[in-house]
């Protein structure tokens, strides 16, 4: 058999790649939004900032004036512990500030600059606002640029990020999880089929009748289909069984009449010998081709069994009284011991296992013996034990013995087909009993002790 992956652990896998994927990608994602808000907010800072400073120029007696408000670093104080730069520039000269400040790509009028650079070994952000005031030679170009490290900033990008991280563990945990709930709850329909196929006996071909997902309806079609082709040529090979048993039987039944014919007339003991032979040869075909019959008829009539409601006590005592004869032919005495015991089933069939179970017990029991039947119930079984004091069921183990044409290694030179116990366990199967194997206890001889349980009614 060619092994493979499970395609639940397949598809948990997959389902589990597909969440590892999207967890990277929403962490990569919330980094870098959180990156861009907080840039963002800190550039609002600082561009406020450079524009209170810039709001706050004037000129007076054409003069320049510069007051920094205290507002304009306070804001930037706000959002972290950074250091904060500063310079604000009239033309060409330097009024306050940082002279070694790097100087802004560009300045336009009215708007705000934003640039990066390393200032003094740190990465600083800086913000330049730009606005023209009047002095005494006319109008003048004031720019002033606010920088602060970006230390903060990334401490504040760095814990988003690490919590975008544990979110994202935790999501792909969860995703597993939801993956592996999903997996089996889309194969739970694939594991019902195999599980109504597998509970089945083995002579149960019965089309499955079930609902399935429009993706098992052509996997459900095909093996209803294959059971059907099982079905027919099973049913076909037993047909074919019955039909030959039957044919042989007439022409042995024949063939046994002309042998006893023949015993009765030859004197020779050497001739007797052989005909005696061929009498018991004749006998052991004769039975066997019974018990083939009888294989097939609980093979047929289990696909279509019948539940008539029985009293199993009656049942086996008629079989019982059908069956003194033979065992009055060897001094067998058979002892009954019944109660009441309804049960729903096929008569035919359970009277072909019954008389099986007693056809064993007086073949294999010695002559002048006792083979003792008792029935017993409980709430929910019925139990007919049928217990002789014959040679017993071998040191093989006993359930080897329902199988077909198995024999145990104790029963040589007695007729037997090794079919008996197969019918026996099949019928019960059908009736949702069992069948149970056992050294009898009740005798000093020994012998075999053979259970039939059935559901009660």
């Amino acid at each position: 058999m060619i092994e493979s992956r499970s395609i639940g652990r397949r598809l948990t896998l997959l389902l589990a790649a597909v969440a590892a994927l999207l967890s990277v990608l929403s962490w990569a994602m919330v980094t870098w939004l959180a990156r861009e808000a907080t840039q963002r907010t800190q550039d609002n800072v600082l561009a406020a900032s450079a524009t209170t400073i810039a709001e706050t120029l004037r000129s007076e007696q054409g003069q320049l004036r510069l007051e920094l408000p205290y507002s304009a670093f306070a804001m930037l104080g706000a959002i972290s512990e950074d250091r904060v730069f500063y310079r604000v520039a009239a033309g060409d000269a330097i009024l306050t500030g940082y002279e070694d400040m790097p100087p802004p790509t560009t300045a336009r009028l009215g708007q705000v600059i934003f640039d990066s650079a390393t200032f003094r070994g740190a990465s600083i952000r800086m913000a330049t606002s730009s606005r023209q005031v009047l002095s005494g030679d006319g109008p003048v170009l004031v720019t002033v640029t606010v920088g602060q490290t970006r230390d903060g900033v990334g401490a504040v990008a760095a814990d988003l990020s690490r919590l975008a991280a544990i979110l994202s563990v935790a999501f792909f945990a969860v995703a597993v999880a939801l993956s592996a709930f999903v997996a089996t709850t889309s194969l739970r329909p694939l594991n019902e089929i195999a599980a109504a196929v597998s509970r089945r006996g083995p002579s149960d071909l019965r089309p499955l009748q079930r609902p399935a997902p429009t993706e098992l309806a052509p996997l459900l079609s095909a093996l209803n289909r294959l059971m059907d082709r099982l079905r027919n040529s099973i049913r076909r090979s037993e047909d074919f069984i019955a039909e030959a048993a039957h044919r042989i039987r007439t022409p042995l039944a024949t063939v046994r009449a002309q042998a006893e014919i023949a015993l009765r007339t030859v004197q020779e003991d050497t001739e007797k010998q052989r005909l005696r032979r061929i009498i018991r040869a004749v006998d052991e075909s004769s039975r066997s081709a019974g018990q083939l019959l009888d294989h097939a008829t609980v093979a047929y009539r289990s696909e279509n069994l019948t539940r008539d409601s029985l009293d199993l006590s009656e049942l086996v005592a008629s079989t019982v009284a059908a069956m003194e004869p033979t065992a009055s032919m060897r001094d067998i005495r058979m002892n009954l011991v019944a109660t009441p015991a309804p049960i729903a089933g096929d008569a035919i069939l359970l009277e072909s296992a019954i008389r099986n179970v007693l056809d064993n017990a007086i073949k294999y029991s010695p002559e002048d013996t006792t083979v003792t039947l008792q029935i017993t119930r409980d709430s929910s079984e019925v139990r007919v034990d049928v217990c002789d004091q014959g040679p017993g069921l071998g040191e093989e183990p006993f359930q080897n013995l329902t199988e077909r044409f198995r024999r145990g290694i104790n029963t040589g030179g007695i007729v037997g087909s090794g079919l008996g116990l197969t019918i026996v366990a099949e019928v019960l199967a059908a009736h949702g009993g069992r069948l149970e194997l056992a050294t009898s206890t009740n005798s000093e001889r020994g012998g075999a002790c053979v259970s039939l349980v059935l559901p009660s009614a």
